[in-house]
């Protein structure tokens, strides 16, 4: 009796210790790190892991889930650079600032996360909002909402007044005198105390607003906001904290500054000249170019009261600038990094900025090799995710054409797979 209560016992246990086998077979693959697309390979998972990668179709055993993606391309999941979870573009989006609790974009945020994986992109790195973005984030982790990994900056750093001053278009009577606690900086202690708040409320890197904004309710679109000294705190400060850094900038004068201070990517980067090309080339630094928020927000501003008045010209002038100057800095060899900034596009649709790369001048390749290990790499997270490798966690989604001869195919992600969990199989 007691032999075959042990062996029950250890039956179990055995069992509890071995998770199901599921074998993907792939028509084709990109690795996320090598220009080469492979031909009818195997993908083992077992748990959230990748287990093996091997060149044919291996055979299921008995207890094997076989997913068959013998007829698409298959590759890592895809990661966005740079979203904005917490709220989408709409005509009304300033009465919102008014009308919405924390609850509302709380909930709704929910329905952009969602919308964010099923279009392959298991990982995100939001930039900047209110602190609701760091609450989704362990949401997610903690299984309670559907949506892709988040890297979270909390609430983005601004100057008085300037783009991501969370006061800014308001009422005299409203906008009081924010300080580094809501992420505003005059001067470098403040700085230091700003990244200290930011590690305080859990945030994962640290975003600066180095420059005018589109968006922003202010004239200036593309001035620097931040002196050399206030960016040197922020960069010396985050590398105190463990923290990468990004900084929102169109104008040249405010990308210099943030390069020379040692900021890991410039976002946007509109009028960046070859002189800042030249200097992120010798610090190592690295341009997500938001193509899709350029162009998307100059089509807004032809739409009649869509934005502010002070937008308008704005969106207009810049917006359209991006995609070219993007061209010439991949030409001009600084590296590149897959971001959207959706939210001011409709969630869902990232993928649109492959398409923008490739008109851009970038083979379709280094396009979407920018979104997978080019990335993880930049979050530090590069030997979990970013590559079809063993021991990496499974993150994988696929199309059903090669995108290395159409792009616009990375529109309609078929599958998606986060953590060995399948969310999406059409």
């Amino acid at each position: 009796m007691r032999k075959l209560i042990f062996l029950m016992i250890f039956s179990a246990a055995s069992a509890g210790c071995f998770a199901q086998r599921t074998l993907l077979h792939c028509g084709s693959l990109i690795d996320g790190k090598n220009k080469e697309v492979l031909s009818q390979m195997t993908i083992v998972v077992e748990g959230n892991k990748i287990v093996s990668v091997d060149k044919g179709f291996t055979k299921a055993a008995k207890d094997d889930k076989l997913v068959d993606l013998s007829k698409k391309t298959v590759m890592p999941g895809l990661i966005d650079m740079h979203v904005h979870m917490e709220s989408e573009t709409s005509k009304d989006q300033l009465v919102k600032r008014f009308t919405q609790n924390e609850a509302d974009i709380a909930f709704q945020s929910t329905i952009y996360a969602k919308k964010t994986l099923m279009a392959g992109f298991t990982t995100v790195r939001d930039c900047g909002g209110s602190g609701i973005n760091i609450s989704l984030r362990n949401a997610i982790n903690g299984g309670i909402v559907v949506g892709p990994r988040i890297f979270a900056a909390g609430k983005s750093l601004a100057t008085t007044g300037g783009h991501a001053d969370p006061t800014n278009g308001t009422r005299k009577d409203l906008m009081g005198d924010p300080g580094p606690k809501e992420g505003v900086v005059t001067g470098p202690e403040d700085a230091y105390k700003a990244v200290r708040q930011r590690y305080k409320e859990g945030a994962d890197f640290i975003k600066i607003t180095a420059t005018g904004g589109v968006l922003s309710i202010a004239k200036d679109g593309s001035g620097p906001q931040f002196t050399q000294e206030e960016v040197n705190a922020i960069v010396l400060a985050a590398k105190d904290y463990g923290f990468h850094t990004a900084a929102h900038a169109h104008g040249a004068e405010g990308m210099k500054r943030a390069v020379l201070a040692g900021i890991t990517t410039i976002e946007h980067g509109t009028l960046m000249t070859e002189e800042i090309m030249d200097l992120m080339i010798k610090h190592g630094t690295y341009h997500v170019p938001t193509i899709i928020a350029g162009r998307s927000a100059a089509e807004y501003a032809k739409i009649q009261g869509y934005y502010h008045p002070l937008v308008v010209p704005k969106a207009i002038a810049i917006g359209s600038k991006i995609q070219e100057n993007f061209g010439k800095s991949y030409k001009r060899g600084v590296k590149i990094a897959f971001g959207t900034d959706a939210g001011v596009y409709p969630h869902g649709e990232n993928a649109r900025e492959f398409g923008y790369m490739v008109e851009g001048g970038m083979p379709a390749i280094e396009a979407l090799l920018s979104a997978m290990q080019v990335n993880a790499d930049i979050l530090g997270f590069g030997d979990k995710i970013g590559s079809i490798d063993i021991g990496k966690n499974a993150d994988i989604v696929a199309v059903n054409e090669n995108p290395t001869t159409n792009i616009k195919t990375m529109e309609k992600v078929t599958f998606v797979m986060r953590d060995g969990v399948v969310y999406k199989n059409e």
